[in-house]
């Protein structure tokens, strides 16, 4: 069992290092964070979807926005698509599951919001479906992804791609660059040091 312990930090620390280690990835970090704080400096809103644990995640850094990171501050818009049951219910069984997010991005997206798509594969219908949507209606896409990239890839104006392929691992990674993006458009935002 200690094997496998200490293998699992090892292998988290590894696939972190690998992000330090990339100019391209940090650049993009920097870059959604940008994005972020213009979205919301402009009136717009953060919206974020995924599945499983990544639904986790967007829940998880939507409460970050709305009510804080580090600091006491106004709230930010933002909303977890994945939380509301009757929602993807409703659509889950009239439509499609993969229409989940498709059509909340439809009714509560506008030009000037930016969606934040969260699939440790890339490979999630239902999340590139609503990059789709998103880019038709002006919102601007990035992709929190894993591995390849997969199919949700070719719809994000900017992915933030883990260099793995391991779910666990392309989710903590994801959770760390949300919370670095985060503390970037807190500080930023509200001018605390």
């Amino acid at each position: 069992m200690m094997d496998l312990i200490c293998s699992s930090l090892v292998d988290s620390i590894h696939t972190k290092q690998s992000i330090l280690d990339s100019p391209a990835l940090l650049d993009a970090i920097e870059s959604v964070a940008q994005q972020t704080i213009d979205t919301l400096n402009a009136g717009g809103k953060v919206l974020l979807c995924g599945n499983g644990g990544s639904a986790s995640d967007a829940q998880h850094l939507t409460g970050e926005f709305v009510s804080r990171f580090r600091f006491d501050r106004p709230a930010l818009a933002a909303v977890a698509l994945n939380c509301n049951a009757t929602i993807l219910t409703a659509i889950g069984n009239d439509y499609a599951y993969e229409l989940i997010f498709k059509r909340q991005v439809e009714a509560l997206g506008k030009s000037g919001d930016i969606l934040w798509g969260f699939s440790t594969t890339g490979n999630s219908k239902n999340v590139s479906l609503a990059l789709k949507a998103a880019k038709a209606a002006g919102i601007k896409t990035v992709g929190f992804l894993g591995g390849s990239g997969g199919c949700c890839l070719e719809d994000c104006d900017t992915a933030l791609l883990v260099p793995s392929a391991d779910t666990p691992r392309v989710q903590e990674c994801h959770i760390t660059m949300g919370h670095i993006i985060c503390d970037c458009v807190e500080r930023a935002m509200f001018a605390k040091p």
